[in-house]
């Protein structure tokens, strides 16, 4: 590590030419969490958590509660009260100590948190010791509002948890129309992070039922994710249904494309930088979130989507 970055952020800060925009981002890394982003915590009914299962495979998740379940009980610690459903892809890793990357974030107010640190488990959820904590931007978050806590959820349609290797055409077609996603690295060492996406429909392309394409948008210049994926090329993604509360879940590899420029029918991507997203590893979660969100409003600086070339935008790279 050299000051908040080690050396994977390094080198994607020096491809991007955002070396000096990085420095100045560094300031805002701490590790510790000041009072008025506790106050923030408290508030929050979600936690979007990463990390790395016992085969190096990353996953992301959403851990729910009610108003309370986050507390800072000092600086440096973070408690959870909550822990995966049985089925959840990060259950098991989460039974025992674990690298966890997350991220708290409200919609309503498109504010959010980045906090990184080793959980242990506890009877009640997870003590989180924290090692990083980033305030982020509210760039590229979509509008939405929760239903009341003590809203009666609508009723579950039937749903079977099934673990696959690709998307069915219903998966597909929901990723099409996602305007968010969050997605979790790690580094060589298996150090986690979680970060959102998000941009307006059709941002998240899908190439085939095993790849996916999205664009890297101007950012913070810290570039934390990437920098992860220079050094480890797993990845992990959860995607909310807003409308019915399940979550889906893919595990993979994702490779930097630099220069969009070079991949044929790729169209503008704000940075000239893409993100291809390799799906080995596919679950399908019921009741992950509250169900019945209000409808999104569009995040102003999110860019125009280019139309799907004919070929779909299978373009080779």
């Amino acid at each position: 590590m050299t000051g908040p970055y080690h050396h994977g952020e390094r080198e994607a800060q020096r491809r991007a030419g955002l070396r000096e925009e990085a420095e100045v981002s560094g300031r805002a890394i701490r590790d510790t969490v000041p009072p008025v982003a506790a106050s923030f915590l408290a508030e929050q009914r979600t936690l979007v958590v990463g990390a790395a299962d016992d085969r190096g495979d990353v996953w992301a998740t959403v851990l729910t509660g009610p108003a309370g379940f986050l507390r800072v009980p000092n600086e440096r610690d973070l408690l959870v009260a909550a822990r995966p459903a049985p089925d959840d892809p990060l259950a098991p890793v989460l039974r025992g100590p674990a690298h966890l990357g997350m991220l708290a974030i409200e919609a309503a107010t498109r504010r959010r948190m980045r906090m990184n640190g080793t959980a242990h488990p506890r009877k009640d959820g997870l003590l989180v010791r924290l090692d990083q904590v980033v305030a982020n931007c509210p760039k590229y978050i979509q509008k939405r509002t929760p239903p009341a806590a003590d809203a009666e959820p609508p009723p579950a349609p039937p749903f079977e948890v099934r673990r696959t290797d690709r998307l069915d055409p219903e998966q597909q077609r929901f990723l099409s129309g996602a305007d968010t996603f969050f997605v979790a690295t790690a580094d060589g060492h298996g150090r986690a992070d979680a970060s959102h996406r998000g941009g307006n429909p059709g941002f998240l392309r899908v190439l085939s039922p095993t790849r996916l394409r999205w664009p890297d948008y101007p950012g913070n210049a810290m570039f934390l994710t990437l920098g992860n994926l220079l050094l480890n090329p797993r990845a992990g993604l959860v995607v909310p249904d807003y409308a019915t509360g399940a979550t889906l879940h893919l595990t993979g590899t994702a490779e930097v494309l630099w220069d969009a420029g070079t991949v044929e029918g790729a169209g503008p991507a704000g940075t000239g930088r893409l993100v291809e997203f390799s799906v080995t590893g596919v679950v399908r979660l019921p009741g992950t979130l509250p169900a019945g969100w209000t409808p999104p409003v569009a995040s102003r600086f999110n860019p125009p989507v280019p139309p799907v070339p004919r070929d779909g935008g299978r373009g080779a790279a």
